[in-house]
């Protein structure tokens, strides 16, 4: 059955709501059946790993070494997220414009902009809110104007922005997807030139 046929159906949408990439794993049953069935690479970066505690990963880009800690989300997380706080350049907050709709199983109304706050601990940090796909913090009946794309991505960038109450920090924001390699190129970028452009600052020779 096409996926798009599957979706229309009520008792299927709460798999839509909870497994964003499932349309294309229906539509590829068939090759994902075979018995010589190999995952491409879309199909890996389609999964999903939870986070739980603390992945400290390290890499270089532009010959610079990075060293990027992966933390959970989930309330239950949040608490550990001090342990990083050392020595951080930047945060990185990533959101789904695909949960605008959807309650937190938290059971509250707001995800990440009202969290924004954590960054007061930090004082020269940058943050950096990286939307993939975001959630409109109060909800989807809080923003009123027209319902397009651009405009819903542009609503969600004021929500964080208007967060930062400090007038030393700034919060860039890039939309962007996981699943497309060179959109995820420009976004580290434009990542590196910001944390380039705090070493700069903080030397005072920017």
């Amino acid at each position: 059955m096409p996926s798009v046929a599957l979706h229309s159906a009520p008792s299927a949408q709460v798999w839509y709501c909870t497994l964003p990439p499932v349309h294309s794993y229906l539509d590829s049953l068939d090759r994902i059946g075979a018995a010589d069935y190999q995952p491409t690479e879309q199909d890996i970066l389609r999964t999903r790993v939870k986070t739980t505690g603390i992945v400290e990963t390290h890499f270089t880009f532009k010959n610079l070494h990075f060293r990027l800690f992966d933390v959970g989300g989930q309330r239950s997380e949040r608490k550990k997220w001090i342990h990083c706080f050392e020595d951080v350049t930047a945060i990185i907050f990533c959101v789904a414009l695909s949960g605008y709709d959807q309650v937190l199983h938290e059971d509250e109304t707001t995800l990440l902009p009202r969290h924004l706050s954590p960054s007061a601990l930090l004082s020269n940090q940058s943050p950096i809110a990286k939307t993939p796909k975001a959630s409109p913090p109060d909800g989807p009946s809080s923003r009123a104007g027209p319902d397009t794309f651009l405009e819903a991505v542009a609503y969600v960038k004021s929500q964080y922005e208007s967060k930062n109450k400090s007038l030393h920090k700034e919060v860039y924001a890039h939309t962007t997807c996981a699943t497309d390699t060179n959109n995820i190129q420009f976004v580290f970028d434009a990542v590196t030139d910001v944390i380039i452009a705090n070493n700069l600052r903080f030397c005072g020779l920017y």
